[in-house]
């Protein structure tokens, strides 16, 4: 079985997703699993990968995308090299998040949920980070950074190029 389109000009996908697909596909939850990790391994989940694992697993195609499409933390576009979240919950909010955000996105020259044309960097906006007493805070792939400022934000982004 060969994936289409783009991703089959990639030639450590198939084989990538293949060794996600058998390690997990018997584990309980495993549909979760395997999605996860071929995000981590892939950096999104286009509908030629979701229908492949979809063949492979012997799911409808309609749950994978039903799965995918539902959860927040799944994404159907190619996102940067590291995610940029903004908590725009009210203790942040409060301390100046939408300035931050607004700040960060005309300093990457992007729009919230785009990625800069560099594929570095992709902005987002969240809810709550749960660091409320850290306001306003920021998540840098799984880093969480607490008191954030322009000046901080350009500090930290400089370790993650």
């Amino acid at each position: 079985m060969h994936m289409e389109g783009i991703l089959a000009q990639e030639e450590d996908v198939q084989a990538t997703v293949d060794s996600i697909i058998d390690a997990a596909k018997e584990k309980r939850g495993g549909l979760m699993v395997i999605l996860n990790e071929t995000q981590r391994a892939v950096g999104y989940l286009p509908k030629e990968i979701q229908t492949y694992i979809a063949k492979r697993t012997a799911t409808p195609p309609s749950v994978v995308y039903g799965v995918v499409s539902f959860y927040s933390f799944f994404t159907m576009i190619p996102r940067g090299k590291h995610l940029v979240k903004v908590c725009m919950g009210t203790a942040c909010y409060v301390k100046g998040a939408g300035k931050l955000l607004d700040d960060i996105a005309n300093t990457l020259h992007i729009e919230v949920g785009q990625t800069t044309d560099d594929g570095l960097y992709t902005l987002e906006s969240c809810r709550c980070l749960g660091v409320c007493s850290q306001a306003p805070a920021i998540m840098i792939d799984e880093d969480v950074i607490g008191k954030v400022s322009m000046k901080s934000f350009m500090d930290t982004l400089k370790h993650y190029q």
